[in-house]
């Protein structure tokens, strides 16, 4: 089996825009066809079978394309065109994935270079979780020194965000770091919840959930 599709996890993309502490004013910062595609990514994600995701994430991203070349300057519009565009690529696998998530690199790279501090840092986020989910040299351009950097840049903007919390627990726990892959989860658990992103938050906390029994099994152990 090629080595990318062995090696490169679902690339669940985070949906960190709306942050407890100001998820009202970001909500009304995103324009509609962002917002539209913020919450249809939930529905492709988080409530469509698994035999039909991947058609559905096809053209999720062909509307998320159309809305950041519309919106160019707007970083809104960029995270989330990387955000539908990873986990497109999770879904799809293989080779021909790669080319997904360098697209979707590309996005938070120009994102960051627009306003770094865009959906509470989600562009840091986003691409912490690429470096350390797409594989290394030769295969893909996966780098944990990387994703580290960027995961605590988003913990920066956003501290007691969910999704900030969880990617960054993620990554310990794929590190093998138990203890503190636990004491992040633990806090992305109890994050408040986002107005307006009950779906996102209940699929994400179900992925919290795996997360914390793996690591807690292996911290059970003697």
């Amino acid at each position: 089996m090629n080595p990318f599709l062995t090696e490169c996890r679902r690339l669940l993309a985070p949906a960190l825009l709306l942050a407890a502490a100001g998820s009202a004013l970001a909500a009304d910062t995103l324009t509609p066809s962002v917002a539209a595609v913020r919450d249809d990514w939930a529905k492709a994600v988080y409530a469509t079978p698994k035999p039909q995701r991947q058609a559905a994430l096809e053209a999720l991203s062909q509307r998320a394309a159309s809305a950041r070349d519309a919106q160019s300057q707007d970083a809104d519009a960029l995270i989330w065109d990387g955000i539908v565009l990873s986990s497109l690529a999770g879904e799809r696998g293989g080779i021909g994935a790669l080319g997904l998530v360098k697209q979707a690199r590309k996005d938070f790279e120009q994102a960051l270079a627009i306003d770094p501090t865009a959906l509470d840092g989600a562009a840091y986020t986003s691409l912490g979780a690429l470096y350390y989910q797409v594989p290394g040299w030769p295969i893909g351009f996966g780098n944990d020194d990387k994703a580290r950097d960027y995961l605590l840049k988003g913990l920066q903007i956003d501290p007691d965000g969910i999704d900030a919390n969880y990617f960054y627990g993620d990554f310990l726990r794929d590190q093998g770091d138990w203890k503190n892959a636990d004491a992040a989860l633990q806090k992305a658990k109890s994050a408040p919840p986002r107005a307006g992103r009950e779906l996102a938050d209940s699929g994400r906390r179900k992925e919290i959930d795996s997360a914390l029994a793996e690591v807690r099994k292996h911290l059970a152990q003697p």
